[in-house]
């Protein structure tokens, strides 16, 4: 009953929803209202095929992360998002993990960026959704599970996770992570699992990041100048701006070329270039399925 019950709600939520709310092209052939099946499947990242049998109220049993992307794609509220959970009989994801809800005024900012990179992290450093130049200007975010989903984590445990920055930038931005993190675990309840978890971890497995977390500095990451070092196009050379959430667990991050350089004419080169950097998941992580 309640897998019909998902498919009715998902339809009324899909047929709210115009094309253009979600930069897709109308068209002059449109004969239902709202979004097509097919148009929610490809914001969800899912087969067409897959989201018409949940439609329906067949197929199998959504995962949270095709239940998170669903939410997304369908700009519901986190009423609705919660509502979409316990209709799929999944529980409800924590706040500022990896399965966030974003809010669709945020989602709505970042689906009209379409000529700048940009990304909507929580205060763990957790990319929750990239636009298409954030993939092609800093890799594919979206791969990474559990505790390696916090790119401070993958900062201090994954020498990989560097390449991002040229070596002479890591041990400002180490500085920079490990004080905007202080920042955010002050903002959270004391006794944050989550917060309390990848600090107690981070200090047992990163000497520097324990040394740099005894120092106790705090600064929240408002707006960086910063140079990313891109395979195919060299050094970048970044605004990095980002707007707060009332409750300030997410930011949607935009870059923007630095004045008096060259990063310009680089970024207009992404949408040709394609996805940047490779951010492979740490060994054993699960992949991403519906």
């Amino acid at each position: 009953m309640k897998y019909t019950e998902l498919g009715a709600f998902l339809r009324s939520r899909r047929e709210r929803i115009r094309p253009e709310d979600v930069g897709l092209v109308a068209g002059p052939r449109r004969r239902v209202p709202g979004l097509r099946r097919e148009e929610v499947a490809q914001l969800a990242g899912a087969s067409a095929d897959y989201y018409n049998e949940l439609e329906r109220g067949a197929g199998s049993q959504p995962s949270e992360q095709m239940l998170a992307a669903l939410a997304r794609a369908l700009r519901l509220t986190s009423d609705e998002r919660d509502y979409l959970y316990r209709l799929a009989g999944r529980p409800l994801p924590a706040p500022g993990g990896p399965r966030s809800h974003v809010h669709p005024g945020m989602t709505d900012l970042l689906t009209r960026l379409t000529s700048t990179p940009a990304q909507v992290i929580t205060d763990l450093h957790v990319t929750l959704v990239q636009n298409p130049l954030a993939v092609a200007l800093l890799g594919d975010q979206s791969g990474f599970r559990g505790r390696e989903a916090s790119f401070v984590y993958r900062w201090f445990t994954d020498p990989g996770a560097r390449r991002l920055y040229p070596a002479a930038d890591h041990d400002a931005q180490s500085r920079s992570f490990v004080a905007d993190l202080r920042a955010a675990s002050a903002r959270r309840d004391a006794k944050d699992p989550e917060a309390r978890a990848l600090i107690d971890d981070l200090v047992g497995r990163s000497a520097e990041f324990a040394a740099l977390w005894a120092r106790h500095e705090v600064g929240v990451r408002r707006g960086d100048r910063k140079r990313i070092d891109h395979p195919a196009l060299g050094v970048v050379e970044v605004n990095c701006l980002n707007l707060c959430s009332e409750d300030g667990r997410q930011r949607l991050l935009w870059f923007t070329p630095a004045v008096g350089t060259d990063s310009a004419g680089k970024l207009e080169l992404l949408s040709v270039i394609g996805p940047g950097p490779a951010l492979s998941p740490f060994p054993g992580a699960a992949p991403q399925t519906p």
